[in-house]
């Protein structure tokens, strides 16, 4: 079984560029990849991309195909769609296929164009990532199925809107650096519990934006980087994914995430770690309580503790295991297809040193990205480490 190294990352600005197109997107994160792997085009053999809301967006289909050719690269491709989860589910898959010794070199990522739709048509968009005979034809849309996470949370285990203020302002204080994150301003907890109501208890600071942005990889096998005189210093030792029914009044649970926890016990497993060795984590917080549901499925926090962790500073960037020093998706943006490939470039150029945040984590070895789709009914867990010159 082979290892996988992180050879290239690319990552657009996260934003609102609604005259950009998908593949215009994917074609600037591409080259970016290529560039800082110095691996060449032809010896791509597979192409795995993420990506939601393709056919309602841009009234495209069969985006694989499409998205390298955009890229130039002539290989089999394939688009993954597992909604917010789907570029995470295209590293996996391009992990597994460079483990089993079926490919040398992937092209993976993913890509969302979803400003172009305006606020209620992404929204409705989005949307039918929920059960739409159950959730979406009442009305259910994602603030709302957070908001009651929330609520659910908030009565099993305590907790109020001011400790989710921290987490807010945290990752928004962590996007500062970052030229890529949608929102490089820092905001005060009192602005969060001031802003307008989203759905109670969650307000306008408790929510991601609506973004436009890609995010690519170059991963190859160990066998190849060493070869090739490839400087790949990180490798994905783990990965994990699990799942959870969809509609919400179907599960057992609201206050919890078995699918993150079913995923991060199967990446865990398979890099031979747990949960201590973590040195720092970007997770999926497209809400602030996501984050706080995250953390806890993933061990970084005891189960009914994640609540406090930013307010207490253990997940901030100078805490014991920073949490989402991107920014995360509440600052640095969630174009839903590219966040998955982005939080794997966002890790590895942590681990490398190469990031504008890199000095909150510099004796770090061990990283992990959580990815999910929907009400996390979707989930993706990878691990990372340095590699030993």
């Amino acid at each position: 079984m082979s290892d996988v190294r992180v050879a290239g990352t690319g990552v657009t600005p996260f934003g609102s560029t609604p005259e950009r197109t998908s593949r215009d997107l994917f074609a600037r994160a591409s080259q970016t990849a290529f560039e800082d792997s110095d691996v060449p085009r032809d010896d791509v053999e597979a192409v795995f991309y993420g990506n939601f809301m393709g056919e309602l967006a841009e009234h495209q289909g069969h985006q694989g195909p499409l998205m390298a050719e955009a890229a130039g690269v002539q290989a089999p491709a394939t688009r993954y769609e597992s909604a917010c989860a789907s570029s995470g589910a295209a590293i996996r898959e391009a992990v597994v296929r460079i483990r089993n010794g079926e490919a040398d070199v992937v092209l993976v990522g993913g890509a969302e164009r979803m400003t172009n739709l305006g606020t209620a048509g992404a929204t409705e968009a989005l949307a039918i990532a929920a059960d739409d005979l159950w959730e979406v034809r009442a009305g259910m849309t994602f603030p709302g199925a957070y908001a009651l996470m929330a609520q659910a949370y908030f009565e099993e285990y305590g907790g109020e809107h001011e400790d989710l203020a921290h987490i807010a302002v945290k990752n928004h204080e962590n996007a500062l650096t970052n030229d890529k994150a949608q929102y490089q301003s820092a905001i005060e907890v009192s602005d969060v519990l001031e802003a307008p109501q989203v759905s109670s208890p969650l307000g306008l600071y408790d929510s991601c934006p609506i973004s436009d942005g890609a995010a690519a990889l170059v991963l190859t096998s160990e066998d190849y980087a060493e070869d090739n005189d490839l400087e790949a210093p990180v490798a994905i030792t783990g990965t994990g994914q699990g799942g959870d029914r969809m509609a919400l009044h179907d599960r057992e649970y609201l206050a919890r995430s078995p699918a993150a926890r079913e995923a991060g016990a199967e990446a865990y497993d398979d890099a031979g770690i747990d949960a201590s060795a973590v040195d720092f984590a970007e997770v999926h917080d497209c809400f602030t309580i996501a984050e706080v549901l995250a953390i806890e499925a993933l061990d970084i926090a005891g189960v009914g503790e994640g609540i406090s962790a930013a307010r207490d500073g253990r997940t901030t960037a100078d805490g014991e295991t920073p949490v989402n020093l991107s920014g995360g998706l509440k600052a640095k943006g969630h174009p839903v297809g590219a966040t998955g490939a982005s939080q794997i470039a966002e890790a590895a150029t942590l681990l490398s040193g190469d990031h504008p945040n890199s000095e909150f984590v510099a004796d770090a070895t061990t990283a992990l990205a959580h990815n999910a789709g929907g009400t996390v009914a979707s989930a993706t867990v990878h691990v990372l480490a340095e590699v030993e010159p």
